[in-house]
């Protein structure tokens, strides 16, 4: 629009001055080799003008055959550009929509029409061909082939990121995550593996150094990174807590600020402070965590404050916890273990019926048994609130991932990320559908867990296949044993006779955790159960027979040596 306007104001120019010289009549002479020419003002104006125009005619005519050629070439050279360019983006969005054919052509175009130190979007498309087309080896050397160039360098770690966690190699995700942060900090998928790195390896320091980076970036919200920071801040005082109990108490009381319903946080803070002698504090921290989130954690540190406090001592101190949080299940329970552990089984006895009330738990008909067999010792009675406990729902655990943990973590052993654990009843396996229950004797609807039960003394076997059952809700499997010896013989009976309850690591799949102690007492306490994996019948020491594994008749292999790990396929640079 501009140039118009110039154009337009030239011409008018022109004119207005042309005009001039017409309104201004007059003669102009020239005389040359003898001869006088004489013409108007406005024929040589106008003669001067064509003359000038001539000859700019004939330099940009000589000028366009002089550079005819290298035009001709850039023409063609333009041409052969833009089809690479349309062949890389057609490419690129093929890959994307999962069309291997179209990209693999479009990327042999691509190559044809520009070269790849022009264009290193090419090892782009050609990688993501590649994946496309199930040649993992082929795109990870194309990704490895982009570190060379500054341009490329952070896609191709990104790249060899992605495929290092799809190939289950996290020490290789882990590198190149922290080569990506080092050359730009600012990517929020780099910082944040080598933020779950540092974690793993327990560097709380450094750890807490990128969550500060990540934090000033915006890369994370301000909420999540005071979480964050409270989680590693109590990870730390946990380690700090026998080598420093002054540092432990500082970092922990930080923590708690910074998230104040954070259990393990306030607990830690508590178990620093009680090294300190700092009873009142420690109780008073406690005491707050309670009002918001009673949790079993702390009221064991609550009751057990003193460590000289007898019995009645500490069952004072659940009743405190009860009033402060009037009502609540695990009040309930803090009473009842208290009370079970001081004898008053009355008291005991109506707190945990209060729980049953509320939140029926194994923990809690665990924990009847316990109060029936010392106050009573009716078998019939402990047998029966056996029963209950193995029908009953879990007890919450520390959950992360699908893993069991007795203890909390500052991360997911599984995922390796933060702040993963939760307080809360374990996932079971789900019952299988009414359709797969119901169908023509196909095979079972729900395979069992083998479970090994011992076996009763040869003398008490009759009485002991009356009265014994398998049981299956809800997706736990498990024996009641029917007591056949006396509880009293000793506690070795005594776990013998309950063995056959499927903790709630097995019926989650975990079976590499043991049991969660659900109370005191003999039944309440860990009692784990042995799973065999299937693949054929065996015979148990005590008689039964399980199902257990064989190792496969090879005489090259070692059925005590561990199976050696694979060789990871990354290249670290």
């Amino acid at each position: 629009m501009i140039r118009i306007l110039f154009f337009l104001i030239v011409v008018f120019a022109l004119g207005l001055g042309f005009a001039w010289l017409a309104d201004r009549p007059g003669t102009m002479v020239v005389e040359f080799q003898g001869m006088e020419y004489q013409v108007t003002l406005l024929v040589a104006a106008v003669g001067v003008a064509a003359v000038v125009a001539a000859v700019m005619l004939a330099w940009w005519v000589l000028k366009s055959l002089w550079n005819s050629p290298r035009a001709v070439t850039r023409y063609f050279r333009a041409r052969k550009r833009d089809r690479g360019y349309q062949s890389l983006s057609t490419g690129m969005i093929a890959a994307g929509a999962g069309d291997a054919e179209l990209a693999r052509r479009m990327n042999k175009q691509a190559l044809q029409n520009l070269s790849s130190d022009q264009e290193p979007l090419i090892h782009l498309l050609e990688a993501q061909t590649l994946l496309l087309e199930g040649n993992v080896a082929g795109a990870r050397k194309k990704f490895e082939a982009m570190l060379d160039d500054p341009e490329t360098r952070i896609l191709g770690l990104r790249g060899l990121f992605l495929e290092a966690q799809r190939e289950s190699e996290p020490e290789a995700a882990r590198h190149y995550a922290e080569q990506a942060a080092q050359v730009a900090p600012q990517l929020g998928w780099a910082s944040s593996a080598a933020l779950e790195a540092r974690v793993v390896e327990g560097d709380w320091d450094a750890a807490l150094r990128l969550l500060e980076r990540q934090a000033s970036s915006r890369q994370i919200a301000k909420e999540v990174a005071n979480r964050r920071r409270a989680v590693l801040l109590t990870a730390r005082a946990m380690d700090q807590l026998d080598a420093d109990p002054t540092a432990a108490r500082n970092t922990a009381l930080e923590a708690v600020r910074l998230a104040p319903d954070l259990v393990p946080a306030s607990v830690t803070a508590a178990k620093a402070l009680v090294r300190l002698n700092d009873f009142r504090k420690a109780a008073k921290v406690l005491e707050a965590i309670w009002k918001q989130q009673p949790h079993p954690e702390v009221a064991q540190a609550y009751l057990h404050l003193r460590p000289g406090d007898s019995a009645h001592d500490r069952l004072k101190r659940a009743r405190k916890l009860e009033s402060l949080k009037t009502y609540h299940p695990e009040s309930s329970l803090a009473v009842a273990r208290a009370a079970y552990e001081a004898g008053e089984y009355d008291e005991a006895r109506r707190a945990i019926e209060a729980v049953l009330k509320q939140q029926p738990r194994e923990g809690a008909y665990l924990l009847l048994a316990d109060i029936e067999e010392d106050e009573t010792g009716d078998q019939g009675r402990v047998r029966h609130w056996l029963g209950q406990a193995v029908r009953a729902p879990r007890d919450p655990a520390w959950t992360a991932d699908g893993y069991i943990s007795e203890k909390w973590a500052p991360f997911s052993p599984v995922t390796g990320r933060i702040d993963a654990f939760e307080w809360r009843v374990p996932v079971e396996k789900l019952p299988a559908p009414i359709e797969a229950a119901t169908r023509d004797k196909v095979g079972p609807a729900v395979t069992a867990i083998p479970v090994m039960v011992p076996a009763a003394p040869a003398s008490e076997k009759p009485e002991k296949a009356a009265e014994e059952g398998t049981i299956a809700a809800g997706g736990k499997t498990g024996a009641v044993e029917a007591a056949a010896s006396p509880l009293k013989a000793g506690r070795e009976t005594d776990e013998a006779a309950t063995d056959g309850i499927v903790p709630a690591a097995a019926a989650s799949g975990d079976t590499d955790m043991p049991a969660k102690a659900a109370g005191p007492g003999r039944y309440a306490a860990e009692s784990p159960v042995e799973i065999l994996p299937p693949g054929g019948e065996a015979e148990s020491e005590a008689g039964e027979t399980a199902e257990t594994y064989h190792q496969p008749d090879d005489p090259g292999v070692d059925p005590n040596k561990p199976p050696a790990e694979p060789a990871s396929r990354f290249r670290l640079f």
